[in-house]
């Protein structure tokens, strides 16, 4: 089994070092860099040949908070999965963390399997909202009451298919067997995708979707996580 490379930036030590310990037990889980605050997060990552795949990011440290290192990650790290671990569990937070391109939002006391299981997800579909931020999301858009954007271009009738099982979090192989194509062709449509819509990975591409109308996603429709 291949290991998933995470990292975690995360100022509370007796937090950090436990949630360390736990997942170095998990099999195919490699914790390959944790930091004090943003900066010291920052300032390793610069020296790492290898970049972790997927990063712990808590928002309240010293130096530099998770919003603004998150903005950074997200233009010069956009290939690193962010997933937001935090005290703050609003709608405001939420909202703002998914917007800058965070591939999954968790309270500090989620259990250790509901962390596992989001790295992990993260990891295979490249984002993972659970029922709760997908109603925050919802709500925002009902309240913002988004217009379609007219785009100066058309989605083919697979686009829109593989766009909505995407969206369902579906993973490649998955969309792959549903639609009887191979995967690989599962990430060409998925990767002509994200140039269409100018969007950097693929939690910014489930985002514009949804913001946009280009799917329809009703609670009842959700793949069972």
């Amino acid at each position: 089994m291949t290991s998933i490379r995470i990292a975690l930036a995360d100022d509370e030590l007796l937090f950090r070092k436990g949630l360390i310990a736990l997942l170095q037990n998990k099999e195919g889980l490699d914790i390959v860099l944790e930091a004090d605050h943003g900066l010291e997060l920052l300032e390793q990552l610069q020296k790492k040949d290898t970049l972790p795949e997927v990063l712990l990011l808590d928002l309240k440290m010293p130096k530099m908070n998770g919003i603004a290192v998150a903005k950074i990650i997200r233009k010069n790290y956009p290939a690193i999965k962010i997933i937001i671990i935090s005290t703050h569990f609003s709608r405001a937070f939420i909202i703002n963390m998914i917007e800058l391109g965070a591939a999954a939002y968790l309270p500090k006391n989620s259990s250790p399997e509901e962390v596992e299981n989001t790295i992990r997800a993260v990891y295979e579909k490249g984002f993972h909202y659970n029922d709760k931020v997908l109603g925050f999301i919802r709500e925002n858009l009902i309240n913002q009451k988004k217009l379609k954007a007219n785009f100066p271009f058309e989605l083919s009738s697979r686009e829109k298919e593989i766009l909505q099982l995407i969206c369902e979090q579906y993973t490649t192989p998955e969309i792959g067997k549903k639609l009887f194509i191979s995967p690989r062709t599962v990430d060409g449509h998925r990767n002509n995708l994200l140039s269409k819509l100018g969007c950097k990975n693929i939690a910014g591409l489930v985002v514009f979707a949804l913001q946009n109308q280009l799917v329809n996603i009703p609670p009842f429709n959700l793949k069972s996580s």
